[in-house]
């Protein structure tokens, strides 16, 4: 069987990365979340002071940071997925807390860092039998990937299983909080400069909002026998 690249692509909290993960250990291929690099780097810049009190990024301390953080995935026997290391240091919970998930759309718009990312991205995923999520891997990391699927559900949605995943971790969480940040978010994404998240005009558009994990999962490995037959 021909191996191939897949891009998945999609709003925050829309179940990318479950459906990524649960994909690449069906069929045996390297999963590479690009959301938790970018949150990788925000929470880089929240321990560093690297934000202004308004919330915008010091760009320009920032930009002289960028050698000193690495961003790598090791493999977690006891999940059977891959955990998210900021310079050799586990941060998988860290970086998807709520303060980390406030801050990442700013830090994910400033070209430097989209430029430093997405090319670690095309090299991880340079010898393809990769499954890579994030905003902008159909239409920029990787435009001429094999199966590109755009995922989507309803905000209220989103902010729902954030909610649950947050609490499910014992993690402070309030529901109209992340309903606003999940809003603001899509709008940041949607209209920043650099890579502005957008459906790639040959990407497959899932809905999910009333799909479970289950469902989403059979979906998509469905998609990827058609694509690989």
């Amino acid at each position: 069987m021909k191996k191939i690249t897949i891009a998945i692509d999609g709003h925050s909290s829309c179940g990318k990365s479950t459906m990524a993960k649960d994909l690449a250990r069906e069929v045996g291929y390297v999963y590479v979340d690009t959301g938790a690099m970018y949150r990788s780097v925000t929470l880089y810049a929240l321990q560093h002071n690297l934000f202004n009190e308004d919330g915008s990024v010091k760009t320009t301390e920032l930009e002289q940071e960028m050698p000193n953080i690495q961003i790598s995935f090791k493999f977690n026997p006891a999940t059977g997925r891959p955990d998210t290391y900021l310079n050799n240091v586990r941060v998988e919970d860290e970086i998807r807390s709520l303060e980390v998930s406030s801050h990442v759309s700013p830090i994910a718009a400033v070209g430097f860092v989209r430029t430093a990312m997405v090319a670690q991205q095309q090299q991880m995923g340079k010898n393809k039998g990769v499954v890579m999520d994030g905003r902008d891997i159909g239409t920029t990391v990787f435009p001429d990937a094999e199966l590109k699927i755009f995922v989507t559900a309803s905000a209220e949605v989103r902010a729902q299983r954030r909610y649950d995943e947050l609490k499910a971790k014992c993690m402070p969480a309030d529901y109209d909080d992340i309903l606003k940040n999940v809003q603001e978010r899509d709008y940041i994404d949607s209209h920043r400069e650099v890579s502005p998240l957008r459906k790639a005009d040959d990407a497959i558009e899932l809905d999910n909002s009333n799909m479970t994990i289950a469902e989403q999962k059979q979906w998509l490995l469905d998609r990827f026998n058609e694509r690989t037959a």
